[in-house]
């Protein structure tokens, strides 16, 4: 194994340790096998691929969005306005397109589909 050891991937903790083929993070107590690992960046946990917005540009996690179209939620007697800013955006693979996982003012933690979403550049 080299000298510096990936960061947890839970978590980002630097704290990450050996325990056999494993590396382990202290801090969440995340267990996973670098051997696995897709990429450099990755670790072992599935790659969540290229996310476009609705205008094409490329999302990362920590990315600032606005949405581009009113969206009605379930359970709720009022829709997500078009140009509310969703901040700190995770991007996630999730069930029926959904790809983003963020909190949204007013709504609390909700998943979003990348095609209602444009990047605050």
């Amino acid at each position: 194994m080299s000298e510096t050891l990936p960061p947890c991937p839970a978590c980002n903790s630097p704290y990450a340790y050996e325990m056999g083929e494993l590396l382990v993070c202290p801090e969440c107590a995340n267990e996973w096998n670098p051997a696995e690992a897709t990429d450099g960046e990755n670790w072992g946990l599935p790659a969540v691929g290229v996310v476009k917005d609705i205008s094409g540009n490329v999302l990362q996690d920590g990315d600032t969005v606005t949405i581009a179209k009113d969206l009605k939620v379930k359970g709720a007697s009022s829709s997500i306005k078009v140009g509310t800013k969703v901040r700190n955006i995770r991007l996630v693979n999730g069930a029926d397109g959904h790809d983003i996982e963020a909190k949204v003012d007013g709504f609390g933690q909700m998943m979003l589909k990348s095609s209602v979403v444009k990047k605050v550049l």
